[in-house]
């Protein structure tokens, strides 16, 4: 690492960045500045940020155990997704004092059902590889915008996103059935349901959409 990545890691405990690293596996992680730097500015170059270390963890287990291990030690996590968003909400502070999350390796269609008029999807799935799948079983899946190739499915979902189709579709709040999340503490909330009239009790997955991630990581 530079130097000026030195200084900043020693703003994160080395112990605690050795045991992300376990957690996530040889392939999971990079403390490289110039692997790193892509994901530290957003499309208009309007937010810069700095962190030690980018996470790239490939399951729900693994997205589990960083925010376990983060929460112990009270170090922050920024996650993002296809880095497409231009508020600057993907972005870790410039001070370098927080984890770098991002969901690109988790891009699995875990599920389509046609019959049922739904697909399972993880967090790092682009929206174009769903709207592909869902094509693939002879169904729509309406969301669309300009940057389809690259956002993911969890950054859509943590921005409630609306898309040229929001008229007659809604935004994802409405087109989401369930979802999959690991919450602040590093526990998993597992919310993936397909059923449409659910009338019992709170409707918990709706307080993730929108919400930035601040209230957990959409796994799924």
């Amino acid at each position: 690492m530079s130097a000026q990545s030195d200084r900043r890691a020693d703003r994160i405990h080395p112990a605690l960045l050795d045991r992300l690293r376990d957690a996530v596996g040889p392939k999971g992680w990079t403390d490289d500045p110039a692997d790193i730097a892509p994901y530290l500015e957003e499309p208009r170059g309007k937010f810069h940020g700095a962190t030690p270390i980018l996470l790239k963890p490939a399951t729900t287990a693994e997205v589990a155990a960083i925010v376990k291990l983060c929460a112990d030690a009270r170090v922050g996590i920024v996650p993002q997704g296809g880095n497409t968003g231009l508020v600057g909400g993907q972005i870790p502070s410039p001070a370098g004092d927080q984890v770098l999350l991002s969901l690109t390796r988790m891009q699995a269609i875990r599920a389509v059902d046609a019959r049922d008029n739904s697909l399972t999807a993880e967090a790092g799935c682009t929206l174009m590889g769903v709207q592909e799948a869902a094509e693939a079983a002879e169904r729509l899946f309406p969301l669309s915008l300009a940057s389809e190739g690259t956002a993911r499915i969890g950054g859509l979902i943590s921005t409630n996103a609306g898309g040229t189709g929001v008229l007659r579709y809604g935004s994802m709040r409405d087109l989401v059935l369930g979802l999959e999340v690991v919450l602040a503490d590093g526990r998993v909330w597992n919310g993936l349901r397909s059923l449409r009239k659910n009338n019992t009790g709170y409707d918990v997955k709706q307080w993730f959409v929108g919400a930035e991630g601040t209230l957990g990581i959409v796994t799924a």
